[in-house]
């Protein structure tokens, strides 16, 4: 395993080994001393073309509490800005001897074009409108250490689908993990030709949130994103609230043990509400906490290899 371009090229063994692995590494963050040699000597570039804050955050710290050398670049502050294009900055970056860049771009495909330019490890941290994997990855642990095994429970991911790259990693994990999904949307935020897909992949679509929500085990509530808008996706942002969002009175819906997740950032009052947000089976921070730890395993199986971390 050499790079993470998409959960579409991770066997389901090998996503329970990421997430079997992030456990242990989730312990460092309870240590006095958050350090393990793991990676000494490494150098991992995190190269961000978006703005970020918990993915990059989490990035770097999981570098560091590896100890591998991390440096941060925007594409502001590279040669990008002056009229360089992808391919010679990254090879520039490359021909330094890195060990692996870390790339969020606004370009789908981006870290896969890279992928094939370049001899050191990508991991793709967000392109465009296609995928995100280590948030898939994250979200998959925090529902199994608040659920158990996800074989065969019921989450519902409702919101903007149609620009989420976080919506097909998650449901490319979470059917191999053997999860059932219902994806909830207006049809102006479904992803086009969504039905055939369903049919072929074997998930289920909803245009009712107050029909799915209490028969799921866990709901995702996704960021609707209005700067990727052009155009009326919805009428006004009260009606998308209180048709699409997670109100408090849909939260007497949920059944006991539901737990709620969204990747963030969050747009409360909107998608989801601050009650929603901050409820008890909340697992927003939990998620949060999790991306370090995930993200540490990702680094673990891509640059260290097998052996045992210490």
């Amino acid at each position: 395993m050499k790079h993470l371009l998409s959960i579409a090229d991770l066997a389901p063994e090998e996503i329970t080994s990421i997430l079997d692995t992030a456990v242990s590494m989730h312990e460092v963050q309870d240590r006095q001393v958050k350090k393990l040699p793991t990676l000494r000597g490494r150098t991992v570039i995190n190269f961000f073309f978006e703005d970020s804050t918990r993915t990059r955050a989490s990035f770097e710290i999981a570098g560091k509490w590896m100890s591998a050398d991390t440096i941060n670049l925007t594409g502001k502050g590279t040669s990008v800005s002056k009229g360089e294009s992808l391919r010679d900055t990254v090879l520039t970056i490359d021909a330094m001897g890195v060990d692996m860049m870390i790339i969020r771009h606004p370009a789908s495909g981006a870290p896969a074009q890279i992928a094939d330019w370049v001899d050191c490890s990508i991991v793709n941290a967000g392109d465009g409108t296609h995928e995100h994997p280590s948030q898939a990855l994250l979200d998959a642990y925090t529902l199994r250490r608040s659920l158990g095994e996800l074989e065969g429970r019921h989450v519902a991911i409702v919101g903007d689908l149609t620009h989420s790259r976080v919506l097909r990693s998650n449901l490319l994990c979470l059917r191999a993990l053997g999860a059932h999904v219902t994806l909830v949307a207006p049809p102006t935020l479904m992803p086009s030709g969504v039905h055939a897909w369903a049919a072929a992949d074997g998930f289920d679509v909803s245009y009712d949130l107050d029909e799915v929500l209490p028969q799921v085990d866990a709901v995702m509530m996704l960021r609707v994103q209005r700067e990727r808008m052009s155009g009326g996706y919805f009428p006004t942002a009260k009606e998308y609230a209180v048709t699409y969002g997670l109100t408090p009175r849909r939260l007497g819906l949920l059944q006991d043990h539901a737990v709620i997740c969204h990747p963030g950032p969050m747009n409360r009052g909107l998608e989801i509400s601050a009650d929603a947000a901050d409820a008890a089976r909340s697992l927003v921070l939990d998620q949060v906490s999790a991306g370090v730890a995930v993200r540490m395993s990702i680094l673990y199986h891509l640059l260290a290899g097998e052996g045992d971390a210490q």
